[in-house]
This record gives structure tokens, sequence and C-alpha cells, in this order.
């Protein structure tokens, strides 16, 4: 009977299977395996909705071509091998199922793509503009059309070029990648201090909200830098406790602004939201408990990371040191805090502690950009 289900219907049904899940499932039949690589972009928004985001892990250092990812519906990790990309790279961000990477023992900015679970990558275009440790961002802008693929943009601020007489100088300019082009353009100026802040201090991790593309910058004191994509304006942004804050990183809740922080002498970790008015107001504490294990009995939030997602927020510091997951349960927007604990083992093999870059991804089995090409 199973074999003889409309591919619709079908469809649906894989639709609620976790990807570990779906993953089995395809190797059931060829009709199944037809089905499980090529459902719409409908069907694969579904599986967002009925799953958690997994965590992917990915040595910030050349150790082999390998990540490591959580599934957070089973509590389990995996181990996951990226032999089938030409050299280690560092994740910029996730773009759904996709990560957008660069070379992780390289300066000049190179860009890819890849999806882990289907073993595809690709390089995107060299930009007009070589530059050296720019800022990059994304901006999501949903399914294209006519086509059922993901529609996005990569901008790119500032960064250093090579200048006559072998110097070097800062990029006021921005570029953008469009995914429906396949190509990049130069889209407009920007203040050379904006540019020069971004190239030196920032930590290449980005949040959209509300039209403006906003970088935290990665020295204290903190600030953010917003670009408005439509104007192509730039705006600078205060910090709340900017001059107390050890860790600080953007996120995006219910499609505000947020930003998520720890405080100097191992003090509290917060969360705040910025509202319209642009005025910070305090959202959420984390439990002092889960505060003492991320810090590890260290009394700085310094090697704090943050991977944010729909949905969830996720503090780390190492791939064995667990995490403290901030997520949305249930309906109505309520979010509560978790304790994942790190990559030690992986069926019974020993891992070795590593320190990672992480991002949050619905893993999908289904080919969404490299069919374009």
């Amino acid at each position: 009977m199973w074999n003889h289900l409309p591919f619709d219907l079908l469809a649906n049904i894989f639709s609620f299977l976790p990807p570990d899940s779906l993953a089995r499932a395809r190797t059931a039949c060829r009709y199944w395996l037809t089905c499980a690589t090529s459902y719409p972009l409908s069907t694969a928004a579904s599986m967002v909705r009925h799953h958690q985001a997994w965590f992917v892990a990915l040595p910030t250092r050349s150790h082999g071509l390998c990540c490591y990812l959580h599934n957070p519906n089973a509590d389990r990790w995996h181990e996951l091998s990226l032999e089938f990309q030409p050299e280690p790279t560092r994740p910029v961000a996730p773009i759904g199922s996709l990560i957008l990477s660069r070379p992780a023992d390289s300066t000049a900015l190179r860009l890819a793509i890849c999806n882990p679970l289907t073993k595809e990558f690709r390089y995107l275009p060299q930009l007009e503009v070589a530059r050296t440790n720019p800022a990059v961002g994304v901006v999501i802008l949903g399914p294209a059309q006519p086509s059922p693929f993901l529609h996005f943009r990569v901008y790119v601020a500032g960064g250093m070029s090579a200048a006559p007489r072998g110097a070097a100088t800062y990029v006021p300019t921005v570029e953008v990648y469009d995914s429906e082009d396949d190509a990049w353009r130069i889209a407009g100026p920007m203040p050379v201090e904006f540019a020069v802040r971004l190239t030196v201090w920032t930590p290449n991790e980005s949040v959209y909200s509300e039209g403006v593309l906003y970088w935290m910058t990665s020295a204290r004191a903190y600030s953010i830098m917003g670009l408005e994509i439509k104007s192509n304006k730039w705006q600078e942004l205060s910090v709340p406790m900017a001059d107390k804050l050890e860790f600080a990183a953007l996120a995006q809740l219910d499609g505000r602004l947020a930003l998520v922080g720890g405080r100097s002498g191992g003090g509290d970790a917060c969360v705040w939201e910025l509202d319209e008015r642009h005025v910070w107001s305090l959202k959420e504490k984390m439990p002092a408990e889960l505060g003492r294990r991320i810090l590890g009995g260290r009394a700085s939030w310094a090697a704090t990371k943050c991977a944010r997602g729909e949905g969830a927020l996720c503090l780390y510091r190492d791939l064995g040191s667990g995490m403290a997951v901030w997520r949305e349960v249930g309906e109505r927007g309520r979010r509560e805090w978790f304790w994942v604990e790190g990559c030690c083992s992986i069926k019974g093999k020993q891992v070795q502690n590593l320190p990672v870059k992480g991002v949050l991804i619905h893993p999908n089995l289904a080919r969404a950009f490299f069919k374009q090409r």
C-alpha cells in the first residue's frame, strides 16, 4: 500500500519525519527516494514548523573535513564527513538548510554554499572587488518566483584591498550577491569610518530586522552598525551596558532586533530587545545555574559564542562544554531554557574537544539551491 500512495500525500507524511528518519525512508525503494529528494518547498517549510533547528558545529581550525550536528528532537550528536568540500571552511551564516561559509585558512574573502546532508558544495562567483576581512550579511527574501527555490541576498561591506606600491586600503563600498541572478553588483558607497570599524572588528555575524541589516562590532565597548537596505543609509546603535559586557551577540525575536550578552566578572547573561523607539528593554535573564555551567568555573564570558535561529538561541564555548539553549516551546511564542550536553562521544567513540563555530539550520535532504545552476 505504501508504495502506491500519491506523491503529494507521501511528501506530506515525509514532512513530519526528522531528517535522520527521512534519510532511512529514502532507502526503502526508488519511489520513496524520488519523493524524499524532490518534494516542493512548501513541504520543506512544513518540516521547519514540525521540527526544531539542528546545531551544526564546524571546527575553527583545520582538524579534518568533518562537522558535528546535534539533533534536538532525539538529543543526539552525529559526526558528518565534509570530504566532498575542497578545503576546510568556517560558517558565516545559515540560509535555510544551507550554510554560507568561507575558507578557514584564508583572510581573503571567498564565499561558498554547502548542504552538509546532501554533500553539495558550490563556490559563489568572485566579488567585483577583492576584499580581506569584510563584514558579510544575509537577507532571505523567501521563495524565488516562479521556481520553488530559496531567494536570498548576500551583502559584503568594507574590508581591505590591495593598493599601489604594495599598500592596502579600506574599501568604502557595499557589494550584493543575488541568488536569482547568481552575480555580484556594487550596491553603493559607505562611510569610510564604518568600513574601518567593520573591517577591523566585525565577527561577520549579522541579523536582518525590519529592513535593516545589523552587525555587532567585536571590540569593547560594543556598538552596532546598521545598513538600511533600500536606501543604502548607515546608522549606529548603542548597546545596553556596552562597557560592562564581556560577550555580546545579535539575534532576532519575533521580528525585532535583540541582543544577548554576559556581564563582566561572571555576572548575569541577559537578553535585551529593541522597541520601535530604538530603546532597549530587558527581555530575559539566563538562569544562574546555566550561567555557571557555561562559564565552567571561569569568571569571564569572553570565550562565549552564540548561534541563533528562528525561535532559538544557543550559547556555547567549544564542542565538549555543552550549550545553554533558549527556545520556543509550544504555542504563543513562549520560551524556556534548556541545557544540552557537549559532544564528548558518538556511538561510544570519544570525540576530541575542539574550538568550533556553530550555526542553526533546518536539515533538508531536498536540493534547494544547487538545482538552479
